[in-house]
């Protein structure tokens, strides 16, 4: 089995658990866009990503965090948020992977981080896997193990029957 856990957004990250263990984790794939030089998901990079580590699509998932707007965003934070969101969630359906969806409650709940700063899920994280302590080492590093803690969580409670997040 082949669990992919997704913090969406383009500050985000990808964990992968293979066998219900931790194999690799990575920052969202990103580009420039525009005269801006805003950064966009780079949806060609994160399917390759996906697709790549796929070896059976019926024994591989993906679960995503499920966001929503929040108080005093603005309306383009919220849109390109959006759109990173949507890209994810095309990737996986076009190459036919079951998607699963977590509410950020559900899963801090679960880790005993409800109303924790969010640098405690790196902390959590390093405390959970030690080894993995020298590539979590900077505090930019809480997008890869909220991820991380994403994928685990499924892990965790992961069913044949249903998973409900």
């Amino acid at each position: 089995m082949i669990v992919f856990g997704i913090d969406p957004g383009v500050s985000g990250a990808i964990s992968v658990f293979e066998n219900k263990k931790i194999i690799t984790f990575f920052d969202m794939p990103t580009m420039i866009e525009g005269k801006k030089n805003k950064r966009q998901v780079n949806a060609a990079q994160l399917a390759h990503e996906i697709k790549s580590r796929i070896t059976d699509r019926e024994a591989t998932s993906v679960i995503i965090e499920q966001v929503s707007a929040m108080p005093g965003q603005g309306v383009t934070s919220m849109f390109n948020f959006g759109q990173s969101f949507g890209v994810i969630k095309g990737i996986c359906s076009a190459l036919g992977i079951s998607i699963y969806f977590i509410r950020p409650v559900k899963w801090k709940k679960h880790f005993n981080l409800i109303g924790s700063e969010k640098d405690a899920s790196r902390t959590k994280v390093i405390e959970m896997f030690p080894d993995l302590s020298p590539q979590l080492n900077k505090k930019k590093d809480s997008n890869k193990s909220d991820a991380i803690l994403i994928g685990k969580y499924f892990v965790d409670h992961y069913s044949n029957e249903s998973f409900h997040g």
